[in-house]
């Protein structure tokens, strides 16, 4: 992962531990069930944001350093496990 990736994609988890930390809060204070679940919606689009920043990562660095090594395993092998975790993603 390349170093300024990383570094976005930490401060996003950060966010995210922090999101998360809330939702604890809002359980433990009896917060109204739909302000609960509007949060963890919220949640879920920063997660879903984390893992679009990681694909296109993977995608500009991974897959296009296997296209251009000319290796066609590689080359299968990181469209295989590409598009094992987007079938993944819409579950």
């Amino acid at each position: 992962m390349r170093k300024d990736i990383k570094t976005s994609c930490r401060k996003r988890l950060s966010r995210i531990e922090g999101q998360v930390r809330g939702l604890a809060k809002m359980v433990d204070d009896d917060r109204y069930c739909i302000d609960i679940v509007t949060q963890i919606s919220a949640v879920r689009a920063a997660l879903r944001r984390l893992e679009e920043e990681i694909l296109k990562d993977h995608v500009s660095h991974c897959v296009e350093h296997a296209i251009a090594s000319g290796d066609k395993a590689d080359q299968r092998q990181k469209i295989l496990e590409l598009m094992a975790v987007i079938g993944r993603a819409d579950r």
